[in-house]
């Protein structure tokens, strides 16, 4: 059923909800226009698909077990050095705001921009400038912070504090996603005046496909989009509730 069109089951249709597509919305989360205008279609309350995610409890922030070797440090981060053979020593270093980390007798060190998976090997080079015949273990202790902002239709719109692993779709769980109003359709990542990419959770919620994911970087900016067209889908369905249609142009 479009907006502005409902269609009446019968009362044999009228099955129970899915557990999936009746979990409670925020309180602060009033039915939409569309919302009460298929209840008094339907005389039912129907959920929009989603929502259900986004809960008043939010997701714990990203707490990585292991970090990728694609991670680029950047000022904050702390790396944990061991070094063993001819000498030993374990150093925690925090990175700078000048990108760099203070080795005991050997200096600063420029470390910001590398990625995690070419430190090690940064480092071995520096200290052999000092050393011989050791062996090198390097490990991230805490990650650093990045500042991002939420913007347009939000349930919580501002700017957000979230660990520096965190990806566009663990930002939207951490921080509430996409309010009644907004789209789950054609969320975009913004960086530096460009659409970075533009995601559509319902691949992610009913398909497991993240491909529209990103590693956010400091100053990203999350938009969403009022939602697009939607539909109501009750009677013998799976999961009845209203639907936002795809984009024009969105496979």
């Amino acid at each position: 059923m479009e907006a502005g069109r409902a269609a009446e089951p019968s009362p044999s249709e009228r099955a129970p909800d899915s557990a999936s597509a009746t979990a409670p919305r925020a309180e602060s989360e009033p039915a939409t226009d569309f919302q009460r205008f298929v209840q008094l279609a339907t005389g039912r309350l129907l959920p929009i698909y989603g929502q259900q995610f986004f809960s008043a409890t939010r997701f714990d922030p990203v707490q990585a077990t292991q970090v990728p070797e694609g991670y680029l440090l950047g000022p904050g981060d702390e790396v944990v050095i061991q070094a063993y053979g001819s000498f030993d020593f374990t150093e925690r270093l925090v990175v700078g705001r000048d990108g760099r980390v203070s080795i005991p007798r050997v200096g600063p060190v420029q470390v910001a921009g590398l990625r995690f998976g070419d430190l090690e090997a940064a480092l071995t080079r520096s200290l052999s400038v000092s050393y011989r015949n050791f062996k090198l273990a390097v490990s991230m202790g805490r990650l650093r912070s990045i500042e991002i902002y939420l913007v347009g239709q939000a349930r919580t719109p501002g700017r957000k504090v979230v660990s520096s692993l965190s990806s566009l779709i663990n930002a939207l769980f951490e921080t509430g996603g996409p309010s009644a109003l907004g789209s789950m359709r054609a969320i975009e990542l913004r960086r530096k005046g460009r659409t970075v990419t533009t995601l559509d959770l319902y691949e992610f919620i009913a398909r497991g496909n993240s491909s529209g994911d990103q590693p956010l970087e400091p100053g990203d900016i999350i938009f969403i989009p009022p939602a697009g067209p939607q539909v109501a889908l009750v009677g013998s369905v799976n999961t009845p509730a209203i639907y936002e249609l795809p984009r024009t142009g969105a496979s």
